[in-house]
C-alpha cells in the first residue's frame, strides 16, 4: 500500500518531478548557485534538495522524520526551493535561449529606467528590438516599443518629432503582425482541440460544419506580407483542417511547406526545435497516410539525424520527441513495406525507452507504442506476442480521448485469437468487443462488418471459410476510397489479411507484394 501512496504523490508533485528531470551538470550548476548566496551554504532548502535528489518516490512522511523541517513549514520551503531551482535554470547555459537573453535585456533596460538612467536604458532596448525582430520574437518586440515610448516621452531629444514617427509606426507594425500571428494560432488550437474531442469527421455534414467553422475564423490576409510567425500558423491551421477532414494530399503539401520555411530559416530551427520536430512528424504523418514510401524513407534519415547537426539544440524534452516521433515513423516504415521482423531490435528499444526516466513517456503514447508492437508481431504471424500487448491496451481504463485505439485493439485481439486458435475465448471476447462498441456509438461500416464476419465463423464449416473470407473481402474493398472510412485500413489492414487467408501466404507477403508494385 505504501509503495502505491508515494508513486501516485510522485506523479503528483511538481517539486519532485523537476528535482527528477535535473541533469547532473544542472545538479552541480544548482549546488554552486547556493553557495554563492552569502550564509545559504547550509540552508534548509538546500538540504530538502539533497534530501529528495537521494528519494526514489515522494513521501512527505519520510521527509518530516528526516527533521529537515516541520510539517506547518514544509510548503513554503518547497514553494522556495522550487523558486530557487528555476533561477538557477535560468542562469544555465544550456537555458540560455535567445528569447530568456530578450527579456534579461528588456529587464535590465527596465531597471536602468527606473533609475532615471534613460540614455542607457534606450540604448540597451534598442539592442534587444535588434535581436527579437531578427529572432521574429514580435510579441517582446512589441513590449519594448512601448516602453522605448515611455523613456522618450521623459527623455527630451533633438529628433523627437521623428523619433515619436519612427516608434509610432513600429508599433503599429508589430501590433497588426501580432495580431495576425494571434489569430491563426488561435485557430490552429481550436481544429487541434476538436481533433482531441471528436476526431476525424465521419460524414459530409460534420465536414461541412467544419468548413464553416474553418472559413469564418480564418482571418484575411496578403500571403506576401506574412512573416516567418504568420506563415508557421497559417501552415498549422491548414494541416489540422485538412487532417481533420482526412485530405492527405493537402495534408502533405502544408506539412511540406512548413518543414521547407524552417529549412530556409535554419536559425528558426534551433530558436524553435520543438515545432521543427513536430513538422517533420506532421510529413511523415501525411506521407504514411498517402503510403508514399520513397518520400517517407527520405523525411524519416532527416529526422533520425537531426540530432547530429551540432547547431541543433539538446534537452531532455527534444530527446523525448526525438525517441517519440522516430520510434513511431520507424514502426510505420515497417508496416508499409511489409517488414514485419524485429531485426533492428526496435521493440526492445523502444519498450526500455518507454521505461526510461529521462524521456517520461504519457500513458497515451505508451499505449500507442504498444498497438504498434501488437501490429507487428501479428504481421509476424506471432499472435500470442500480440494478444499479450492488445491486452494491455484493452486493460487499460484512461484511454477516453482515443476509443479507435481501443477500437481496434480490441478487433486486432479477436483476429489474433482466431488465428491462435484460441477459439475457446472468441464467444466472450465478442460480447465485451460488441458492447465496448455499441458503447462508442461510433461504429464505422468496417468494423461492423468485421464484428458480423467473426460472430457468425463458429457457423461456418472449414470447407466454406475460404468463399467467406472472398465475400467479406468483397464487402470491405468497396470502403477501401471512402473518405470517411478509410482510415480504419490503417490502423489495421484487414485487406490484406484476408487476401492471406484467401490465397493462403502471409499477410506479411501479401502487404510486400503491394509495397513493390507501388514503387513500379
Amino acid at each position: 500500500m505504501r509503495k502505491i501512496i508515494t508513486t501516485l504523490n510522485d506523479h503528483n508533485d511538481s517539486l519532485f518531478i523537476l528535482i527528477k528531470s535535473l541533469s547532473k551538470s544542472e545538479k552541480r550548476q544548482f549546488k554552486l548557485y547556493v553557495g554563492r548566496l552569502v550564509g545559504n551554504s547550509d540552508a534548509k532548502f538546500l538540504q530538502l534538495f539533497e534530501f529528495l535528489e537521494k528519494e526514489k518516490f515522494y513521501n512527505e512522511t519520510t521527509i518530516l522524520k528526516s527533521g529537515i523541517v516541520t510539517k506547518t513549514q514544509l510548503s513554503n520551503l518547497k514553494a522556495h526551493l522550487y523558486k530557487q531551482l528555476l533561477i538557477s535554470l535560468r542562469l544555465t547555459p544550456a537555458h540560455q535561449n535567445i528569447r530568456v537573453q530578450i527579456r534579461e535585456q528588456l529587464d535590465f533596460a527596465t531597471i536602468l529606467y527606473q533609475k532615471g538612467l534613460y540614455k542607457q536604458s534606450l540604448k540597451i532596448l534598442d539592442k534587444a528590438k535588434g535581436m527579437a525582430l531578427e529572432n521574429e520574437e514580435k510579441n517582446v518586440a512589441y513590449e519594448i516599443v512601448e516602453l522605448e515610448k515611455v523613456i522618450e516621452t521623459q527623455y527630451i531629444t533633438r529628433s523627437i518629432s521623428t523619433r515619436a514617427d519612427e516608434l509610432a509606426i513600429q508599433a503599429k507594425m508589430l501590433s497588426e503582425q501580432n495580431v495576425m500571428a494571434s489569430k491563426l494560432s488561435n485557430l490552429s488550437l481550436q481544429l487541434y482541440s476538436i481533433m482531441l474531442k471528436t476526431g476525424y469527421v465521419k460524414s459530409d455534414a460534420e465536414k461541412q460544419r467544419l468548413t464553416d467553422y474553418f472559413d469564418g475564423h480564418l482571418p484575411q490576409y496578403n500571403y506576401n506580407t506574412l512573416n516567418f510567425r504568420e506563415k508557421l500558423w497559417l501552415y498549422k491551421a491548414h494541416l489540422w483542417y485538412s487532417f481533420l477532414t482526412q485530405d492527405f494530399l493537402t495534408s502533405y503539401k502544408y506539412a511540406d511547406r512548413y518543414v521547407r520555411l524552417f529549412d530556409e530559416n535554419p536559425v528558426m530551427i534551433k530558436q524553435n526545435p520543438v515545432f521543427y520536430l513536430k513538422g517533420l512528424h506532421y510529413l511523415l504523418e501525411s506521407l504514411y497516410y498517402l503510403k508514399h514510401e520513397s518520400k517517407f524513407k527520405e523525411a524519416l534519415d532527416k529526422l533520425t539525424t537531426v540530432k547530429e547537426n551540432p547547431n541543433f539544440p539538446k534537452g531532455d524534452n527534444l530527446d523525448t520527441l526525438l525517441f517519440l516521433y522516430s520510434s513511431s515513423n520507424r514502426f510505420n516504415h515497417k508496416f508499409m513495406i511489409g517488414s514485419f521482423n524485429d531485426d533492428d531490435n526496435i521493440v526492445k528499444e523502444v519498450l526500455t525507452g518507454l521505461k526510461s526516466p529521462k524521456y517520461r513517456i504519457d500513458e497515451h503514447h505508451v499505449m500507442i507504442f504498444y498497438y504498434k508492437i501488437a501490429s507487428l508481431y501479428f504481421g509476424a504471424g506471432d499472435n500470442l506476442k500480440c494478444i499479450e500487448y492488445c491486452q494491455k491496451i484493452i486493460n487499460t481504463n484512461s484511454l477516453k480521448s482515443r476509443e479507435d485505439l481501443m477500437c481496434f485493439s480490441r478487433i486486432l485481439n479477436l483476429i489474433a485469437h482466431y488465428e491462435a486458435g484460441k477459439d475457446y475465448h472468441l464467444e466472450a471476447l465478442l460480447r465485451s468487443t460488441y458492447k465496448f462498441l455499441i458503447k462508442m456509438d461510433d461504429m464505422h461500416e468496417v468494423q461492423k462488418e468485421m464484428i458480423r464476419f467473426v460472430r457468425n465463423l463458429g457457423d461456418i464449416f472449414p470447407r466454406e471459410l475460404k468463399a467467406a473470407f472472398k465475400k467479406l473481402h468483397h464487402t470491405l474493398k468497396q470502403y477501401e476510397n471512402d473518405p470517411y472510412e478509410r482510415r480504419a485500413f490503417l490502423y489495421l489492414d484487414v485487406l490484406s489479411w484476408l487476401e492471406s487467408k484467401i490465397e493462403n501466404i502471409p499477410v506479411a507477403e501479401v502487404i510486400k507484394k503491394k509495397a513493390l508494385q507501388s514503387l513500379r
